[in-house]
């Protein structure tokens, strides 16, 4: 099965990713399912043996990524992963570019939810330049949140756990030059009681 797979991904958002993934099963590539040693078995990474050096190399770095750099809020180290011109696709349609901007808007999330994490990567998939990983994003709505008209929400106290994916165009130099976020903003936005 061939597509295009860039024109894919920006036009057509979650059909895109499940477009995209199918793809990937259907040509071969091999999934790479959950996080725990209950669910790998002891001393497996969880990564099928048949992925290619690159993509168990994009797969390792987006788990650190998420795991690590975005749990942690090591901006300094954003750039593991990121080209410095990245373009991110959120989930409202929105575009930005470069990672500085990018950098900012991930603070942000933590500025309302200072313990949002993510700790889960159920399914992973590799193919080529391609990565697809999705996540389990959790965080609880303790502090002010910025309405961007300079007035705050007042915090609601309340917890979100979202299902979210993200698809990665990776280039040479083992960095993203594009990235995908997918969520559902609705729940999310319910889950917190702004909904």
């Amino acid at each position: 099965m061939t597509i295009d797979r860039r024109s894919l991904i920006r036009s057509s958002g979650a059909a895109g990713f499940g477009a995209l993934a199918l793809a990937a099963v259907s040509s071969g590539t091999a999934l790479a399912y959950g996080d725990s040693e209950a669910q790998r078995g002891p001393g497996h990474d969880g990564l099928p043996p048949r992925l290619s050096p690159d993509e168990r190399r994009h797969l390792r770095i987006f788990d650190e990524l998420d795991f690590e750099i975005f749990t942690g809020q090591k901006w300094n180290r954003l750039d593991e992963s990121h080209a410095r011109n990245i373009r991110v696709h959120w989930p409202d349609g929105h575009f930005t570019d470069g990672i500085d901007k990018h950098i900012a808007d991930l603070k942000a999330m933590f500025v309302w939810a200072p313990d949002t994490r993510i700790q889960q990567h159920p399914l992973r998939l590799a193919t080529n330049e391609l990565t697809a990983v999705t996540g389990i994003m959790e965080g609880t709505f303790t502090r002010p949140m910025p309405d961007g008209k300079g007035g705050f929400i007042k915090p609601t106290g309340k917890a979100y756990k979202i299902t979210m994916a993200t698809v990665g165009i990776w280039n040479r130099r083992h960095t993203m030059d594009e990235e995908h976020l997918f969520w559902d903003n609705q729940s999310f936005n319910s889950q917190i009681g702004l909904g």
